[in-house]
C-alpha cells in the first residue's frame, strides 16, 4: 500500500471513531465511509475495545526488514560501487537477482528477488533489467542477412488467391447417403 493509500485508511478510521462516538452503528459508518460492512464492524469491535487510539495505525504492515541499518548503509555502499567490483563484469547492471546474491553473500541473509526488489527501492535504487543484445553486434551485417538470406531462406509463401474460405452448412438429408460406414443395410435404424 502506497504512503497516500495509508494516510487515507488513517484518516476513514478516524472518521470512523467520530461517528461511533455520535453513536452511529457500523452499516451507517460504511455507508457514509464507502467502505466494507465488515471493516465498520471490525473497526467498531476495536474501539468499543480500546477507544479512538486502539483504531490508530500501527505502521506498515508486512516481515520487517532482516538487515540492521548498519547493513543498510553497508547494503547502499556496495551497491554504489557497482557490480563488477562484486564479479559482474559482464555488464554495469544491478539486476534484483544479483542484489539477493549480493545480500547472500555478504549479509549471510536469504532474501527473494521480490525483496531485494523492494530493499533496493527503500534504498533509493532500481533494479536494472539488461539488454539481452551483444554488445559488439554489427546492425549493419543484421539489416543485410534479413534482406538477402532470410527472404531466401523462408520462401515466397502461398500467393494471396490461394487461401480458401467458406461457411459450413449442414447437408440437406437428400445428400445423406442412405446406410453410413460400418451400418449393416440390413439392420433398421433406432
Amino acid at each position: 500500500m502506497t504512503v497516500a493509500g495509508r494516510v487515507r485508511r488513517e484518516s476513514v478510521r478516524m472518521q470512523a471513531a467520530e461517528l461511533f462516538e455520535q453513536e452511529v452503528k457500523p452499516p451507517e459508518v460504511a455507508r457514509r465511509l464507502r467502505v466494507s460492512l465488515k471493516s465498520a464492524y471490525q473497526w467498531h469491535q476495536l474501539w468499543r475495545e480500546g477507544g479512538v487510539g486502539a483504531l490508530s495505525s500501527r505502521g506498515p504492515s508486512g516481515s520487517r526488514c532482516r538487515l540492521s541499518p548498519r547493513c543498510l548503509e553497508k547494503l547502499a555502499a556496495y551497491l554504489e560501487q557497482g557490480p563488477a567490483a562484486h564479479g559482474w563484469v559482464e555488464d554495469q547492471v544491478w539486476t534484483a537477482a544479483r542484489v539477493a546474491m549480493l545480500i547472500g553473500r555478504k549479509f549471510h541473509v536469504s532474501y527473494s528477488v521480490s525483496g531485494a526488489t523492494r530493499l533496493m527501492h527503500r534504498l533509493g535504487f532500481s533494479p536494472q533489467v539488461p539488454a539481452r543484445r551483444v554488445a559488439e553486434r554489427d546492425e549493419q551485417a543484421v539489416t543485410a542477412w534479413k534482406e538477402a538470406i532470410w527472404a531466401e531462406v523462408k520462401g515466397p509463401g502461398r500467393p494471396a488467391g490461394a487461401t480458401s474460405a467458406s461457411r459450413t452448412k449442414q447437408a440437406s438429408p437428400a445428400d445423406r447417403p442412405e446406410a453410413g460406414p460400418g451400418d449393416d443395410a440390413d439392420t433398421p435404424r433406432s
